[in-house]
C-alpha cells in the first residue's frame, strides 16, 4: 500500500529503525504492508518523537494527534500535533473569573485548566496560545492571542477554535478570519453564546482557469454563492448540488486542474477523499462527476 506522510514541523523520518529521509509540509510516500506491522518514528528538533506501528488497527484508529486520508486504494498520514521535548511545567498566568478559576501553562504542549461549578477539565490549544489573554463572552470564556481565538464554555468545551482577529467582544463575538484558501478569503464571522450567527466576506481575489474549479468547490465549503461558477442550467440547482456533495469539510488539489478531492470524514481522525471531475464550458461549471 502506497503511504504519503506529512508533518506540521520537519521531521527525520525512520521506518523499523531505518532512515528514510525529511517529511515535512510536502507529501513524501513509501511501500508499506500494513500486515507487517512496521514500526515508524518521526524525530523533529525540540520535539518529542512521534512514534506508532503502522499496521491494520492503525489503519481503522490513528492515535490521537495524527490524522489519516484514504484516496484512491493509497493513504495520507498527517502528523499534525508535536509536544515540546522539554517536559518543564511553566504557568503562564491564572485569573479568577465569574466563580471559575483559569491556568494557562505550558508543559510539553499548552494546556487551558478550568475549575468551574461544572467541574475540572483540561483543554490542550495550539501553540499559538502560548501568550493569550482571557476574557468573559457571555456565560462563556474568550481566549485571544496575538493571531488565534477560542470561545470555551464552563464545561470545558470548546465552541469556537480559529485563527483570526476578534473585532467584538462579549456575549457576541466577532471576527475577521484569513481562510488562507486558493482566492485568499478574508469573512467575518460571529457568534452569540458560542452559536453561528452571520457570516459575510470580506475581500477575495478573482480566480484564475487554474483555481476555477478549487475555487467553486471552496466557496460552496463556505457557504459561498455558487452561482458565478455555474452554468444557467445548473444555477438554479444549488441546493441539489449541495446534497450530492454532501457535508465536505475540506477541498484538496489533484494532479489534474479539472478534479478536486473533497475531503469527508469518516470517524475521528479519519477521512476519507473523493474525488470530482468539473467540465467547464464558455468558462461556467457544466457538469460535476465523482471519479472512481
Amino acid at each position: 500500500m502506497r503511504i504519503f506522510f506529512c508533518a506540521e514541523q520537519t521531521c527525520a523520518f525512520f521506518v523499523n529503525g531505518m532512515y528514510l529521509g525529511a517529511v515535512d509540509s510536502f507529501e513524501r510516500s513509501v511501500e508499506i504492508d500494513p500486515a507487517d506491522g512496521v514500526f515508524c518514528e518521526l524525530k523533529a528538533p525540540a520535539y518529542a518523537p512521534v512514534r506508532f506501528c503502522l499496521d491494520e488497527d492503525f489503519l481503522f484508529s490513528p492515535p490521537e494527534g495524527v490524522e489519516l486520508y484514504f484516496f484512491g486504494g493509497a493513504a495520507g498520514v498527517h502528523i499534525k500535533d508535536f509536544v515540546r521535548a522539554d517536559p518543564s511545567l511553566r504557568v503562564v498566568w491564572q485569573q479568577r473569573i465569574a466563580g471559575s478559576l483559569l491556568t494557562l501553562c505550558v508543559q510539553g504542549r499548552v494546556l487551558l485548566n478550568l475549575e468551574s461549578a461544572q467541574g475540572f477539565f483540561q483543554i490542550a490549544l495550539p501553540f499559538s496560545f502560548e501568550e493569550c489573554a482571557v476574557t468573559r463572552a457571555g456565560a462563556l470564556f474568550l481566549l485571544e492571542s496575538p493571531s488565534a481565538f477560542a470561545v470555551i464554555g464552563e464545561d470545558g468545551a470548546v465552541r469556537v477554535l480559529s485563527d483570526g482577529k476578534v473585532t467584538e467582544r462579549g456575549a457576541r463575538v466577532t471576527a475577521e478570519i484569513p481562510l488562507q484558501d486558493s482566492l485568499g478569503h478574508i469573512v467575518r464571522r460571529s457568534w452569540e453564546n458560542g452559536e453561528p450567527t452571520e457570516c459575510a466576506v470580506l475581500s477575495a481575489q478573482e480566480p484564475t482557469a487554474a483555481t476555477f474549479a478549487l475555487a467553486f468547490f471552496e466557496s460552496l465549503l463556505i457557504g459561498g454563492d455558487p452561482a458565478p461558477y455555474l452554468s444557467p442550467a445548473l444555477a438554479p440547482k444549488t441546493g441539489l448540488l449541495r446534497q450530492f456533495l454532501g457535508a465536505y469539510r475540506a477541498v484538496v488539489l489533484t494532479e489534474k486542474t479539472d478534479v478536486i478531492g473533497l475531503v469527508y470524514a469518516r470517524k475521528p481522525r479519519v477521512f476519507d477523499v473523493r474525488r470530482f471531475r468539473v467540465t467547464v464550458e464558455d468558462g461556467k461549471i457544466a457538469n460535476i462527476l465523482p471519479e472512481t
